[in-house]
């Protein structure tokens, strides 16, 4: 057996206890957590409360630099079964709402704060460094009794005659192999998604492509008062820009754009985001007498999908199955939410082997509706149509709180929440229909980019 990276502790907190390898060839353990962000992390938590033995493998080291800081509301009460709120309260910066500037408007600003969402669970979320954000979910999954490694990297897994994972191989940074005999799998490798590129899964989504550039700063001017912390949404001609406050004096800031977009970058990509952000008054306003903090990265080919989400022994959560433009801060809410979907498939077909495939199918049924309306929202949201609506929200039959759920995350259950977001889809036909040639632009523009070629991915590779 491979022995575990070392875990950094956070501050204030003592280096735990590493348990000495054994000397077995083979590991036979419970479940087998492939990735140790969010998602993984609460899986192989509230697995290993359920009791099994639980194995995750990260291949890279906490803390680490990643994007998606913006938590929403229907986080947090994941976070408090988890039993770290009051930790991630304590990294994190108050978040009220969102901010939507309006175009060719000044400096007018569309808020929609969470608290008035129907039925609001949480009348907030928070804005996390994602470096201490995972750091602390996977100390709070060895706190709980899960063997997480660090720097070990799955590379193959092996299938019996039954059809199920029976053997994984993975190795250390340092070479060392290790083998796992797991009797479940869960997949939370994020965008390299293991499963789905072994069984060649993933494949391109064929509604919607987008691409990336980010970085943080410091002294980037915030919104005054009770809005200090909101996220800001800006839309510009070529997709849309993000303003993530952050602790410290950091802010993080970048622009979704369309493909054909960032093709047209040349020399470095600093001078590019700055290029970018410069054109567009409101955001340039705040960026005067900012110092960069980190990297700068450009992803691309961003948004995919897996034609399955499990299969017999396994299953995919978070990234691992798909991924979407973040418009609507939805990456980790997913991520985590799907995560504990599949702790409860996992321990019901370990305990009843009988039921496995009825929990995977609710499950699939269940992430990819919640998928399906963020998504749908997602790939219009630079469209005239969208524009228009976000710009003049309106409460009728209490559509716009409909509508601040949806950015809150009730996209799954509340069934007061679907019932107006389809009216609201209605809203949108009529409007397109009002609008069709401005609207049939939009969606040629938006069919083009799809069709566009464009990689050039600085974080990780393995886009499709």
């Amino acid at each position: 057996m491979t022995p575990a990276s070392p875990v950094s502790p956070l501050p204030g907190q003592e280096s735990p206890q590493q348990a000495p390898p054994t000397a077995s060839a083979t590991t036979h353990v419970d479940v087998l957590v492939i990735g140790g962000g969010p998602a993984g992390t609460t899986a192989a938590t509230l697995l290993a409360r359920k009791g099994w033995k639980v194995v995750l493998l990260e291949k890279g080291v906490h803390p680490r630099f990643h994007i998606g800081e913006s938590l929403l509301p229907m986080n947090l009460p994941i976070l408090q079964r988890l039993g770290v709120l009051d930790q991630v309260k304590a990294i994190g910066v108050h978040k009220p709402g969102a901010d939507f500037p309006l175009q060719d408007n000044g400096d007018s600003v569309n808020v929609f704060r969470f608290d008035r969402a129907l039925d609001p669970k949480f009348p907030h979320a928070y804005q996390v460094k994602r470096e201490e954000f995972d750091h602390l979910l996977f100390r709070n999954a060895v706190d709980n009794g899960v063997d997480a490694r660090m720097q070990v990297t799955v590379e193959k897994v092996e299938f019996g005659s039954d059809g199920r994972p029976a053997t994984v191989h993975a190795r250390s940074a340092a070479g060392e192999a290790s083998t796992f005999a797991p009797r479940y799998l869960v997949d939370a490798s994020g965008r390299d998604t293991f499963m789905g590129s072994k069984l060649k899964l993933k494949q391109k989504n064929a509604l919607h492509q987008s691409a990336a550039i980010f970085s943080h700063f410091s002294g980037v001017t915030r919104r005054e008062g009770a809005d200090a912390g909101n996220i800001t949404v800006e839309r510009f001609p070529y997709g849309w820009m993000w303003l993530i406050p952050l602790r410290d004096d950091v802010m993080s800031v970048g622009a979704v754009c369309f493909p054909e977009y960032l093709k047209q970058r040349r020399g470095d990509n600093e001078s590019f985001l700055m290029q970018t952000l410069e054109a567009t008054p409101s955001v340039w306003s705040r960026m005067q007498d900012t110092r960069r903090v980190a990297p700068v990265h450009v992803t691309g080919n961003y948004s995919y999908t897996c034609k399955q989400m499990t299969g017999p022994g396994w299953v995919m959560v978070g990234d691992a199955f798909a991924f979407i433009d973040p418009v609507f801060s939805s990456g980790v809410y997913l991520g985590m939410n799907s995560g504990e979907h599949a702790a409860s498939v996992v321990d019901g077909a370990l305990r009843d082997p009988a039921s496995e495939r009825a929990l995977q199918r609710a499950m699939e049924k269940r992430l990819r509706r919640g998928l399906k309306h963020f998504s749908w929202f997602i790939y219009r949201f630079t469209t005239p149509v969208m524009q228009r609506l976000f710009a003049e929200p309106r409460n009728d039959f209490q559509i716009e709180q409909a509508v601040i759920s949806m950015l809150a995350g009730d996209v799954f259950d509340n069934r007061k929440v679907l019932r107006r977001l389809r009216l609201f889809r209605l809203i949108y036909a009529i409007n397109a229909v009002q609008m069709a040639p401005a609207a049939f632009r939009g969606w040629l523009r938006r069919r083009r980019q799809v069709r566009e070629a464009f990689g050039g991915d600085t974080l990780q590779a393995g886009n499709p």
